[in-house]
């Protein structure tokens, strides 16, 4: 008889090498997860939390633009769009023909006022020697009415004889009157004054010095240094005050308006450090500046049509507030920008201890290019005035310098004059008995 067989134990399932390798990727990967965590976390409270950061920034500067100050017909254009130029290269030409015909007309009435003027100095000697004249007429009158009043007591003189003297006498003190008061009209027309600053000579030279002006306005300079953009003008053209021909842009002193959010404006503050990137040339180079300054108003506010949130439909939108950020000039010196470029800005505001307003920097913008021309102006002014005003000038300002002690030596020897008069009238001899 036969034993039944028994069955087989069934055997034990074999491990699954995919099974592993899955919990060993999971692993793996809730490793890097936390590493990763750990590590945003540590960048954050570290690095990130003292960051504010937008790409909505770009590269600004100073666009001057070149108008005429004077109306011409435009003859040259010395500069055109791209083409680099240095502070006080002329830049546009206009027609000087007019100008210079009034400017030849101003300096010939300059001239022809300061010899005129020398002429009120030449005519005080000439009125200083008709006093002279008239007091030695005076004298000799006088001494003829004292030789007679001696004598008429003694009846060698008649009484007729001695009232022509007397009339003699009056006739040369209104003389001696005449030229002093003509004297005194002139000098007061020369008193305290040169030929230099004497008023006519001043009003003349003022016209010369607006002629010369008008005349030098006709060049158009380049006020600062930098690279022509915009031109519009064209030879040939009209031109008037104020009429827009082309700009120079200074590409040495650019800046970058950053347009921030206003929830990220909270710890920003004036002198804050800055790095930056250009789209232009990557993140490779990174340019270094710092905060100068925040916008008086969002760029909504200041928008040509701000908006009306005072309507019935209104959705809240976060506004941005610009930044202006300053550039090193080294960076820009390296690398340069161009007006209008992308950037992106990093604020560094780890350190919030300033203030938003009241500590920007006063920014000074000026030119000297157009200074010279009023020196220029003096200087013909100064020629002109010596080449007319004679050898002598100096002593007539000399002379118009002591016109006052003039006036009052000449009024006393008059006055004295006067009295030896009524001394005369005084010693009138009786009638004969």
């Amino acid at each position: 008889m036969s034993t039944p067989q028994q069955p087989a134990a069934n055997p034990k399932p074999k491990p699954n090498a995919n099974s592993g390798k899955r919990k060993r990727m999971m692993t793996l990967l809730v490793l890097v997860i936390v590493i990763a965590a750990v590590a945003y976390g540590l960048y954050y409270f570290l690095v990130a939390r003292f960051t504010e950061s937008t790409d909505d920034a770009y590269v600004n500067g100073n666009v001057v633009q070149i108008t005429p100050q004077v109306t011409g017909t435009v003859i040259a254009l010395k500069a055109d769009d791209t083409q680099t130029v240095n502070v006080g290269d002329p830049l546009v030409l206009l027609d000087p023909a007019d100008a210079r015909v009034t400017l030849e007309q101003t300096e010939a009435q300059l001239a022809q006022t300061v010899r005129q003027v020398r002429g009120l100095f030449a005519d005080d000697s000439q009125y200083e020697a008709q006093v002279a004249v008239r007091q030695s007429d005076l004298s000799r009158a006088q001494d003829d009415l004292h030789r007679r009043m001696q004598v008429a007591q003694t009846g060698a003189v008649s009484q007729e004889e001695i009232s022509h003297a007397r009339d003699a006498v009056r006739s040369a003190e209104a003389a001696l009157e005449a030229a002093q008061q003509q004297l005194a009209a002139n000098r007061a027309l020369t008193a305290n004054t040169t030929i230099a600053n004497h008023p006519n000579v001043e009003a003349a030279a003022a016209k010369v010095r607006d002629a010369y002006l008008a005349n030098a306005r006709n060049t158009l300079p380049a006020p600062v240094t930098g690279y022509v953009a915009k031109r519009s003008v064209q030879v040939g053209q009209r031109v008037s005050p104020g009429n827009p021909l082309m700009s120079v842009v200074p590409l040495s002193s650019l800046w970058v308006d950053a347009n921030f959010k206003e929830v990220q404006l909270k710890h920003m503050r004036i002198g804050q450090p800055v790095e930056m990137t250009a789209d232009v040339y990557g993140s490779s180079v990174v340019y270094h500046g710092k905060v100068v300054g925040f916008s008086a108003g969002t760029g909504s506010a200041f928008s040509l049509l701000p908006a009306q949130n005072a309507t019935g439909n209104w959705i809240k939108v976060v506004q941005r507030l610009p930044v202006r950020i300053s550039l090193d000039p080294e960076d820009l010196l390296k690398h340069p920008l161009r007006i209008g470029l992308s950037m992106q800005v990093d604020v560094n505001i780890r350190n919030d201890a300033g203030t938003q307003l009241g500590n920007a920097q006063n920014t000074v913008y000026e030119t000297d290019v157009f200074a010279k021309y009023g020196a220029e102006a003096d200087a013909e002014i100064a020629r002109i005035i010596a080449e007319n005003a004679g050898p002598n000038a100096h002593k007539a300002a000399s002379n118009g310098g002591n016109s006052g002690a003039g006036n009052a030596t000449n009024g006393a020897s008059h006055a004295a004059a006067k009295a030896q008069v009524s001394s005369a009238h005084a010693a009138k001899p009786g009638a004969k008995g």
